[in-house]
């Protein structure tokens, strides 16, 4: 007899299958497949709620032309639909790195002010998160997918939270190597694995090994935020769900059906995608000529040794796999609310936490297939720069190419279908936004504890067609990086001992002319700015 698909049974030995899942087991884990369909109950509409449903879904070191209404040619249907008939954002900034970037978007004020800006195995200090604000606020608060927190989001304001707390894990299987399994690839030195935490609610497992053997953490996220739907689809108030994937984060793991969709489409290499991505935006009016593609910083796939050619094609492969299964579960919620009344009466917000990512996982006991369960692989630096079209750089950087996300945001009879926004927008605008268009209440005080006012500026102008720049500067600091954005104008550095560089990004948005030394007095008025702020910061 089958175990309930929500049973949070981290250490049993006995896997079983998800009625939710059709994928194809075999190639993944070793396993046969059995497939079930689910098959959804309608609901009633958000009788006497007047304000929307929000669902707030961020996705992890995803670039910026990843996503076929930015460029891409990877699949993205439901995506690109939510982008036709809602908007983009061309400027939505991030912090360069996953847990500050997340921080920002829980709270509405900087890493640096709620103790998020080195570590994230800190408690949330000085601020709120959006569950504490929005549930005294009449909504019913649901978090699925990653926190890269100390804290379990059931105790900062979320009634339900499903999924892990920790940074990144492998896709197929978190925890321990299961019967019949190849041991799953994790970090760390043989012996000596690092262990991911994972919550269901207030229970939290370490490490936590699924007992379905078709879990995969998409599928997954998407499956409970699905069951909260369903259960509260006849509650007389609204719902916040946060759902926030893992995904396109390495490990690289994906589908065996997915991947086979990419079968030879990167095998032409680096610079053939990077232009033809650079094109689509150009014919779509993402962006115009003043984006002058930025020099590549990929190898000449021509020098690549054959061998080399077919493992880089495989790497992309399989991250265009694991961006086309997120888009599918993104289908998913939204039949869900058409299902059950609700699509019309939902903002959506899409966003990634950071650049595609450059860094390179190595593990030496790792073996079999890119894309299994018993290999870690990582993008690396030559196809982030493809995934970063047309920007420089990538995550840990405070060049565009680390800090500009992708930004989808729909919500029916508010926003102009079609509409693309220039607005300089950032994570810390999240709480000012819901907090906008709930009349929830930010407080001062909060659990005895003095409250760091919120930083951000509400969006609702901007998705009325209202606001086209933003009057107060933006702050970046992450490690060796650095920025300040204000009115049009940015300076940036990586390195801290650095000298800035000077870019108009109204005229120069890809960051290709360093102006610092024609405006000198301009460089160091902002670099004043950012002293101010540094000076601002609490003292943790």
């Amino acid at each position: 007899m089958k175990k309930s698909l929500f049973t949070p049974l981290a250490q049993n030995s006995n896997t079983t299958i998800n009625p939710f899942s059709g994928k194809n087991l075999q190639l993944c884990l070793g396993l046969g497949a059995s497939t079930m369909i689910f098959t959804a109950c309608g609901g009633n509409t958000d009788s006497g709620s007047t304000n929307p449903n929000i669902i707030l879904i961020s996705v992890d070191d995803m670039g910026w032309s990843d996503l076929g209404c930015f460029g891409s040619e990877i699949q993205t249907p439901n995506l690109d639909r939510l982008a036709e008939e809602g908007m983009r954002l061309t400027q939505f900034y991030n912090t360069a790195k996953c847990f500050p970037s997340r921080a920002c978007l829980l709270t509405g004020v900087y890493a640096q002010q709620c103790n998020y800006h080195e570590s994230f195995r800190n408690p949330i200090t000085n601020a709120v998160t959006l569950g504490e604000v929005l549930r005294p606020a009449g909504y019913r608060t649901l978090f699925s997918g990653k926190h890269h927190g100390l804290e379990n989001p059931v105790y900062r304001g979320f009634d339900h939270y499903y999924g892990l707390k920790d940074g990144c894990c492998n896709y197929f299987n978190p925890g321990n190597q299961r019967p019949g399994e190849g041991a799953p690839a994790r970090k760390g030195s043989p012996g000596n694995k690092r262990v991911r935490e994972w919550c269901i609610d207030s229970v939290t497992y370490s490490p936590y090994t699924p007992e379905y053997e078709d879990f995969y953490t998409t599928d997954y996220f998407t499956n409970y935020a699905l069951k909260w739907i369903d259960e509260y689809k006849n509650e007389d108030k609204p719902f916040f769900l946060y759902l926030s994937y893992t995904a396109p984060h390495d490990p690289l793991m994906a589908w065996p059906e997915d991947i086979a969709r990419y079968k030879d489409v990167y095998n032409e290499g680096y610079e053939k995608i990077r232009q033809e991505r650079y094109r689509r935006q150009i014919d779509m009016g993402l962006i115009d000529e003043r984006y002058i593609l930025s020099e590549p910083t990929h190898k000449n796939w021509e020098d690549l040794h054959e061998s080399e050619k077919l493992e880089q094609a495989r790497i992309m492969e399989v991250y265009a796999a694991m961006i086309d299964c997120l888009d599918q579960n993104i289908g998913r919620i939204l039949d869900k609310l058409k299902e059950s009344g609700k699509y019309e009466n939902t903002l959506i917000m899409f966003v990634s936490d950071n650049g595609a990512s450059a860094e390179m996982v190595r593990i030496e006991d790792d073996y079999g297939e890119i894309g299994t369960l018993t290999r870690w692989a990582s993008q690396g630096e030559c196809w982030a720069n493809v995934s970063n079209t047309p920007f420089r750089y990538y995550k840990n950087y405070s060049y565009e190419g680390g800090i500009n996300s992708p930004f989808i945001a729909y919500w029916p009879e508010v926003i102009k279908p079609g509409s693309i926004s220039r607005y300089p927008g950032h994570f810390i605008d999240f709480m000012a936004t819901l907090v906008d268009i709930t009349g929830a209440e930010y407080p001062e005080v909060f659990n005895n504890q003095k409250i760091t006012p919120m930083q951000g500026k509400s969006l609702l102008p901007v998705f009325e067609g209202e606001k086209d720049d933003r009057a107060a500067p933006l702050f970046f600091e992450w490690r060796q990086g650095q920025a300040v954005y204000s009115e049009g104008f940015k300076i940036v550095r990586y390195g801290l001992d650095n000298p800035w560089e000077l870019y108009n990004l109204r005229s120069d948005p890809t960051e290709t002319l360093n102006i610092a030394t024609n405006d000198p007095d301009r460089v160091n008025e902002l670099a004043r700015l950012f002293s101010e702020w540094k000076s601002s910061l609490p003292d943790f």
